[in-house]
């Protein structure tokens, strides 16, 4: 939505999504129902607690302890408390028994800490994903407030608690250690983009056979910026098949080949704008069949690092789809997604367990009613030419904001 309705949907808190030090990105109401156990119907409580409470709080709920060791896997313990003494009705005006909570997220932190809470003065606002803002946000100025006098943030006190300030501040650095916070990053769209370790790391071919999905965003082979093939081997049953063989991402972003009322399409989905979909001609006929889409990316070379966007990224490439070694369609795509794939969807081999990305074409989870014998994706993921590397580096030493 709208920033101005995102942020009077906060209302009385400051701020809003993504500020973590101010309850207007942060705070939620919450219910618990329990009609055999909670008694005081509609009754209403005030103590502190946080998200990492609510599994202690079914622990105890169900009798069940806090598992020590999970497959051979020493647990930490948790740093949550459980909520069920405030089910009692005269507990309502009891101390809360969660003391003390850390918050960061994008360099924004508080600490919370017996009915005070420090936060970090907002340097970004929370639309702008530049990454120019403050670097440090350890330098950042702190703001305190008295939650027991001023629960919605609006009084700044920490000119008159200096000590407070001290101490918490201290205390903050602690909690931030202890959880592995540190070094805070305040850097956003950036951040995620950046490499992490997955398990497709290092890795250009992917073979499946049969189902298998729910692969997490993290570890799916990314065709990002990429040329590469898909290529599947299946048998079509005698009265045909449709169904998914392969798709990452869904109604936002990415991409699906799928037999569609027995005919092979692939489909991209370009954020919800634009879908572009290859489409074969003629029904399959049962047996054995490889399906088969190639796509040709136009490259990153050195004819397309410029100024401010020296990645050479979304840029257009040419698809094929093939049926038994044969193409009987192909298209180019005039732009691509050029980073991210939509990151809360899964990638899937012969269904759909996220978002369809064409709506009007299936229904999740879209099983192939055929069957996969081998699915392989292969990646030519462009390579830059020493020449490029060094005109990479000044086009980024020019605009230090791609960096």
């Amino acid at each position: 939505m709208s920033i101005g309705w995102a942020w009077a949907f906060g209302t009385p808190f400051t701020w809003t999504k993504m500020v973590s030090s101010h309850f207007g990105g942060t705070k939620q109401g919450m219910a618990i129902a329990w009609p055999k156990v909670i008694k005081d119907k509609g009754g209403i409580r005030h103590q502190f607690h946080h998200v990492i409470d609510i599994v202690p709080t079914i622990l105890e709920a169900t009798g069940i302890p806090m598992p020590e060791v999970v497959d051979g896997i020493k647990q930490n313990p948790m740093d949550g408390v459980s909520m069920v003494y405030t089910f009692d009705e005269k507990n309502a005006d009891a101390p809360s028994t969660h003391t003390t909570q850390y918050f960061e997220m994008i360099g924004d932190h508080a600490i919370y800490h017996d009915g005070w809470i420090l936060s970090s003065k907002v340097v970004r606002l929370p639309w702008d994903n530049s990454g120019t803002a403050d670097k440090h946000p350890d330098t950042w100025p702190w703001e305190l407030y008295d939650l027991s006098k001023d629960w919605t943030q609006y009084n700044d006190v920490s000119a008159q608690y200096p000590e407070k300030v001290k101490e918490l501040e201290e205390l903050f650095w602690e909690e931030a250690e202890r959880n592995q916070v540190l070094p805070m990053d305040s850097t956003t769209f950036t951040r995620s983009i950046l490499p992490r370790p997955n398990l497709t790391a290092g890795r250009t071919v992917f073979a499946y056979s049969g189902e298998v999905t729910g692969t997490p965003n993290g570890n799916a082979p990314n065709v990002l910026a990429s040329s590469y093939n898909i290529t599947a081997e299946v048998e079509i049953p005698e009265g045909g098949a449709e169904g998914m063989l392969v798709t990452h991402g869904g109604r936002f972003a990415g991409y699906g080949l799928y037999v569609l009322k027995g005919k092979p399409v692939y489909t991209w989905n370009l954020v919800g704008l634009k879908r572009i979909k290859w489409e074969g001609p003629e029904v399959l006929a049962p047996g054995k069949h490889t399906l088969e889409f190639d796509f040709k990316y136009d490259g990153l070379g050195a004819e397309t690092l410029q100024y401010g966007s020296p990645s050479g990224l979304g840029r257009s490439g040419t698809g094929y789809l093939k049926v038994d070694g044969k193409v009987v369609a192909e298209q180019k795509m005039e732009k691509t997604v050029p980073m991210v794939m939509q990151w809360c969807e899964n990638f899937d081999v012969g269904a759909d367990t996220g978002s369809p990305v064409a709506d009007e074409d299936y229904q999740t989870p879209f099983r192939f009613t055929g069957k996969i014998d081998k699915l392989t994706l292969t990646i030519d993921r462009p390579k830059l030419s020493p020449e490029d590397i060094e005109k990479l580096k000044m086009a980024m030493h020019n605009n230090p904001a791609s960096e």
